[in-house]
């Protein structure tokens, strides 16, 4: 059986990152081989359910995850989805199927005390690498972008008269992000220095190594991680956590829920609304502070 039509219409007509792709391919065919050693079957195209609920046991059984075992799932359910979309099977055997139980996971923002120190206090070292450094933490908090979409900034995405970053997010969906005037600020010292690299190599990316070559995103995370140790005693310090906290700050400050969704590039408010309950306090306090019955 083939899926290389169905990667390619996730690749060229859903738009999905080459990462995405790569990750619907290997659940794919995981499955396919748990059909060929246990069940003989190499045609899984017209596969009865009761198959995929013994792939979903054998995978419990050796302790993956809810969370990931939904996962796998889902990219089955998207597969039999194009089957039937190119006529090839007429009903899903996931047509009925229920997704595990999962516990929600809560993402605790930084606060802002912690984003103070971060930005005014800690010590960054001098010349290029602090400063990239110190830019890398303030525009993942200024502007909530995804750890991959900073790394795939270029230089011509950067429009420091106008104030704004042109982002590609996912499924190649560009929005435009202003910019705040530290940032700019910071963006302006940053390209001073990235001039002094000897091995620039005329590189359109805007963050660099030391070395002249793009930056890469397990290298954002040691940058946000270590940095955060310093002010946070969280157990998770991470780039999603800074875009977590982006718009939880947004959303305590009275931000339109729409106008964070466009930030943030998401299709959906659902997508948006995730970070709304981080702000449940601050909801509280402007609840009690303002209605009329919520006077001592």
């Amino acid at each position: 059986m083939l899926i290389t039509p169905f990667l390619d219409y996730l690749g060229l007509e859903k738009k999905y990152s080459v990462h995405t792709v790569l990750a619907y391919k290997k659940d794919i065919q995981e499955f396919i081989s748990f059909c060929e050693e246990e069940y003989a079957v190499t045609d899984v195209v017209h596969i009865e359910y009761k198959v995929i609920r013994s792939w979903v046991v054998y995978l419990s059984e050796k302790k993956i995850s809810n969370r990931t075992i939904n996962r796998k799932i889902a990219s089955l359910k998207a597969y039999y989805k194009f089957l039937q979309k190119v006529g090839d099977i007429k009903v899903s055997p996931l047509v009925k199927h229920r997704a595990l139980k999962v516990s929600k996971k809560i993402e605790v923002p930084f606060s802002e005390v912690e984003m103070e120190q971060m930005l005014s206090q800690i010590t960054f070292n001098e010349g290029f690498e602090g400063v990239r450094d110190k830019l890398i933490i303030d525009v993942l908090y200024a502007t909530g972008m995804r750890r991959a979409e900073l790394v795939n900034l270029k230089l011509s995405d950067l429009d420091l008269k106008q104030g704004v970053l042109r982002v590609l997010g996912k499924r190649k969906k560009e929005r435009i992000i202003p910019l705040l005037s530290k940032t700019i600020k910071l963006f302006n010292v940053y390209l001073e220095e990235r001039n002094t690299l000897t091995k620039i190599n005329d590189s359109e990316y805007l963050f660099l190594l030391k070395s002249g070559n793009k930056i890469y995103e397990t290298f954002v995370y040691r940058i946000i991680n270590g940095y955060f140790s310093k002010v946070s005693s969280k157990v998770k310090k991470s780039p999603h956590i800074l875009r977590h906290t982006f718009a939880t700050h947004l959303l305590n400050k009275g931000a339109d829920l729409n106008a964070v969704k466009e930030l943030l590039g998401h299709s959906s408010l659902a997508s948006t609304q995730v970070y709304t309950h981080n702000g449940i306090e601050e909801l509280k306090k402007v609840h009690s502070k303002a209605h009329p019955r919520g006077k001592k």
